[in-house]
């Protein structure tokens, strides 16, 4: 596709918006702050500075963003408070509520890599990805959403991965912790719809710190760079999406979702009955090509349709 013409008029810009980013001082979160900023934002750049499993906290990494952005005109303030406790999300969103009195934007990027199988992962390790990524979501969420809901305006931006959606092998902490991120969203969605609170699910790959050990050689370009207008658009007014999981990956964007087959009806079944109808159910097509996706109301969707087609087969069998 070509690029849309940009003119003063049609740039989409952040003036008067306050935005929370967390893990801001490298990699994606970097990227993020940084188009914010220069798009009018003014930013509290999060960052606790350690290492990448969380360790040897340095309070420069986020100031170091914020004096990049102050150097070219914009507002920022930096933050290295930890989003693994809940004192430490509610100091974050205070700054930016101390400093500029509301916060519109909250994107959730801060991250920590321990790997380690389901069977050998030590505790320490596993609750160490979970208490960053997922409790660290909880955390900043629960203090951003009554100022966004009181002023009836808010963007919040979680962070999944492919390893939460599809999974991978060595990294149970972290794929528990981002498919996590998809029922707080729509949660967040569901609960911020009549006060224009929109939260939506990121879905990122880039070439950052965390692909340490990985071959990247044969890869296209995937800079945080290409990801960050993304997040940028999510965080907007304009955005009208809300309880979507939206895909970012070497220039390619897309939407997930979670879909169910039709499905298979029957009045009563054995254990036999499900062992015989178990293609049918899983049947996606071509002979069967409706595949469901209810969006955000999905839990009123998804009961409402099964009740509705046993409706229909007891009406057929009667």
């Amino acid at each position: 596709m070509p690029h849309s013409e940009t003119t003063p008029e049609t740039e989409m810009r952040f003036d008067g918006r306050v935005a929370v980013v967390t893990g801001a001082g490298r990699g994606l979160g970097r990227a993020y702050a940084l188009l914010l900023a220069a798009r009018g934002c003014k930013v509290v750049v999060n960052d606790l500075g350690g290492a990448i499993r969380g360790d040897g906290p340095d309070t420069n990494v986020a100031q170091s963003v914020v004096d990049e952005i102050v150097a070219a005109g914009g507002e920022a303030v930096a933050n290295a408070d930890s989003v693994a406790t809940p004192e430490g999300g509610k100091a974050i969103v205070q700054a930016a509520l101390d400093t500029w009195g509301r916060i519109d934007a909250l994107i959730h990027n801060a991250g920590n890599v321990r790997y380690g199988s389901i069977r050998d992962i030590s505790y320490d390790d596993f609750k160490s990805v979970v208490d960053v990524h997922l409790m660290g979501a909880f955390h900043v969420v629960q203090a951003a959403f009554g100022p966004m809901c009181d002023q009836n305006f808010g963007r919040i931006v979680l962070t999944s991965s492919i390893g939460g959606i599809y999974g991978n092998n060595n990294c149970v902490n972290y794929g528990m912790s981002k498919s996590g991120m998809i029922g707080l969203s729509n949660v967040a969605a569901l609960e911020g719809e009549d006060c224009n609170v929109k939260s939506n699910v990121i879905v990122p790959s880039a070439v950052t710190r965390m692909a340490e050990g990985i071959d990247v050689s044969q890869y296209p370009p995937m800079d945080p760079e290409l990801v960050a207008p993304v997040v940028a658009w999510l965080a907007h007014e304009a955005c009208t999406v809300t309880g979507e999981m939206i895909a970012s990956i070497a220039g390619r964007i897309a939407r997930v979702f979670l879909a169910e087959t039709r499905g298979v009806y029957r009045p009563s079944w054995t254990i036999e009955d499900v062992a015989a109808a178990c293609e049918a159910f899983h049947d996606k097509g071509p002979e069967n090509p409706q595949v469901l996706d209810f969006g955000l109301h999905g839990h009123v969707g998804h009961i409402g349709y099964s009740f509705q087609m046993a409706s229909e087969g007891a009406k057929t069998a009667s």
